[in-house]
């Protein structure tokens, strides 16, 4: 019989691979939230692309999943531009999440300009990221706003009803967002990885 060796002098030999859990990808656009970072392909948001985040209804946390990055990129002296949202921001709660308002420009267009003046400003080049709550959006107009962040190198949010998940979608990134009490993130797309297999809490403060 062999004699027993001690798995240690194995190890110190390098007769056994050791296993090491993979590190978290450091991408040029992180969310803010660690475990979302983990399982997206770029280690944050797909840069200058169309991210489609889908609500069962407005307002459901969908500004505090974003909330991270637009006080990164303002405090970076970039600037962000939030297309007719569909109530009224809470401008001090936005200052205590980091955000400087100074950097933050809010267009009030009507319905059939919502998709339009969103083009616009990604193709820009002057905006870090675009946030806008589009009713109407086809195939078509989705990817124009993709092919105009690509040209303004800049993130675009798209935030839309879940009813369209069903609908194929030129978005690099597409997000579901469901309702409290437990908040989670299901990632129903993601351009160049595999889309994980279980939701990823969003908790009450960055992780």
């Amino acid at each position: 019989m062999h004699a027993a060796v001690p798995l240690s002098t194995l190890l110190d030999a390098r007769q056994i691979w050791r296993g090491r859990a993979p590190a978290v990808p450091i991408g040029d656009q992180p969310t803010g939230w660690r475990a979302l970072d983990a399982v997206l392909p770029a280690g944050g948001w797909p840069e200058a692309s169309l991210s489609e985040i889908l609500l069962p209804v407005d307002g459901v946390g969908e500004l505090r999943l974003v909330m991270p990055t637009l006080a990164r990129l303002t405090q970076g002296q970039r600037h962000v531009v939030i297309v007719s949202p569909p109530y009224a921001s809470c401008v001090a709660g936005w200052r205590q999440q980091g955000v400087d308002m100074r950097r933050v420009e809010f267009v009030d267009a009507g319905e059939k300009d919502v998709l339009w003046a969103t083009e616009q400003c990604l193709r820009s080049g002057s905006c870090a990221a675009v946030l806008a709550w589009p009713h109407h959006a086809d195939d078509r107009a989705l990817r124009r706003l993709q092919v105009a962040a690509v040209t303004g190198q800049a993130l675009a949010f798209v935030f839309r009803d879940r009813s369209h998940l069903s609908n194929a979608s030129p978005a690099a990134l597409r997000l579901e967002l469901e309702a409290p009490p437990r908040p989670q993130i299901w990632v129903r797309k993601c351009r160049g990885g595999a889309v994980p297999a279980q939701a990823i809490p969003l908790p009450r403060s960055v992780h």
